[in-house]
């Protein structure tokens, strides 16, 4: 497992690149430490992923926050709050992971319980390793016990968090966490910070180096798709179309929380696994919270998925929540096809103002291959084929840094940055250092704005390609010290 990690500092340059790369940046002045930190960060591979759960109000958030060390993870008063972020990337000790946090979905519609229990499904399904938190001076309470079986029966690593502990008194109450059976509970306070360090120690002891789900990296193993869109577009008989006569494999182990059944479908002579949100519990008898386990079972496919097709029904007005999930896919760095579901049953008013509401709304992702299907008749699923390898193939697309540095030095000569506050910010050089999907990092003279950045990723599809992928520029800024040009 290791042999491919020697060259993990250098993640997708080759060695003679990164030494090239790293005189260029000694030469305009930048800290080559920080510069191979900046690379490292943005070349890296599917991290390994730790799960926070536990009941409302133990200080989930609170605790994420500490991890990540920035208070992103915003804790909202409102019960029933659904923030679209779940997954933070954090780092402790130089070793970086992702964080799904679940505390931002405190909502009691469906009964404390069982709210609490999808959560931690569905987090427990995303993750390598789970930190379970418990608010030591209520104790363990039927809930707690609840989540216990669960980890049990995932077989996960399991890190206790006994929070609110913030002197002698509560040392105890941790300590009386013993007998929930799960080890050694981790006297925490979350709100000053007390006992995280050991508790970050114990997690990175449980959490493996790299995911055990390896990615790209099965050789011959099918591709994994996420078929997702919101609720009633028409996903499962779109699915039940598709697999048809042709259903290859169901898995049938059951216990297998990792896989909810994912079904291996043949489809234009090549196998895909159609990752199953289904196999995540559905209530769906709750209109309320029909759409939260909706967006739960979203995630959690995205978090498994390497391309996402998203469905749209186009006999309605694309909803905010087509946007919501569309951005699901986009901040989970997928590879994207949008699929517009009954495209036939169209009238021509309808179609022109459709496409008015697809140049509007789904501006974001304007890259994105676009197939018109029928889930009911079944008709044109073939045209998905093309498109998932076209978008499958702009996620895994790499510029050699070369090449991306004489199309940076074409667009600074003909598009500079406009002049603010008497300094033109020049992009000095960059290198594409990851890919799936494609993450680039520049360095420049100045701050860049949003516009110009916004501009220079328009110019590198342009030039490159990267159909149906989201493309993650970073820029990095020269410091002030080091020799003045």
């Amino acid at each position: 497992m290791d042999q491919h990690d020697q060259h993990g500092e250098t993640g997708a340059l080759g060695d003679a690149e990164y030494a090239e790369f790293m005189e260029l940046a000694a030469e305009e002045g930048f800290d080559l430490e920080e510069v191979a930190d900046d690379l490292a960060e943005a070349g890296h591979g599917p991290l390994p992923v730790l799960a926070v759960v536990g009941r409302p109000n133990v200080g989930k958030s609170t605790l994420v926050n500490r991890i990540i060390g920035r208070r992103e993870a915003v804790v909202e008063d409102k019960p029933g709050v659904t923030r679209d972020r779940v997954t933070y990337e954090a780092n402790w000790n130089g070793r970086r992971f992702k964080i799904v946090d679940t505390g931002g979905w405190e909502q009691d519609v469906l009964g404390i319980d069982a709210s609490v229990a999808a959560q931690a499904e569905f987090a427990i399904e995303a993750a390598d390793a789970v930190v379970f938190v418990v608010d030591a001076t209520v104790g363990a309470t039927d809930t707690d016990e609840a989540v216990v079986k669960l980890l049990r029966r995932a077989g996960k690593p399991v890190v206790l968090a006994a929070n609110k502990v913030d002197g002698p008194s509560g040392e105890a109450d941790a300590a009386a966490l013993w007998n929930l059976g799960l080890g050694e509970p981790f006297p925490v306070s979350s709100l000053h910070g007390r006992g995280t360090g050991d508790l970050l120690d114990a997690i990175l002891d449980v959490l493996p180096e790299a995911p055990a789900m390896t990615f790209g990296d099965v050789v011959g193993g099918p591709r994994r798709i996420a078929l997702i869109g919101r609720p009633n577009v028409g996903k499962s008989s779109m699915l039940n179309k598709i697999a048809g006569e042709d259903r290859v494999v169901v898995n049938e182990m059951a216990g297998t929380t990792r896989d909810p059944v994912d079904e291996l479908i043949e489809l234009g002579g090549i196998t895909w696994k159609f990752i199953d949100t289904a196999g995540i519990r559905r209530r769906v008898h709750l209109t309320e919270g029909a759409d939260y386990y909706a967006s739960l079972r979203t995630a959690a496919a995205l978090e498994k998925a390497e391309v996402a097709v998203i469905l749209v029904d186009v006999a309605e007005t694309l909803a905010e929540q087509d946007t919501r999930i569309i951005s699901m896919a986009v901040e989970a760095g997928r590879a994207v096809v949008i699929a517009y579901n009954k495209w036939d049953l169209l009238d021509e008013e309808r179609r022109y103002y459709l496409e008015r509401e697809i140049e509007r709304d789904l501006v974001q992702v304007q890259w994105a291959p676009r197939v018109n299907v029928s889930a009911r008749t079944g008709r044109h699923m073939e045209k998905l084929v093309p498109a998932i390898e076209t978008a499958l193939a702009g996620w895994e697309t790499r510029v050699p840094t070369g090449r991306l540095n004489a199309f940076l030095g074409e667009i600074v000569a003909a598009h500079p940055h406009p002049i603010r506050g008497g300094k033109q910010p020049r992009i000095l050089f960059g290198t594409q250092a990851g890919t799936k999907p494609p993450r680039f990092v520049l360095f420049a003279s100045g701050f860049l704005e949003a516009g110009y950045r916004r501009f220079i990723e328009r110019r590198l599809r342009e030039e490159f390609g990267f159909a149906g992928t989201p493309i993650q520029v970073s820029v990095r800024v020269r410091e002030k010290r080091g020799r003045k040009k």
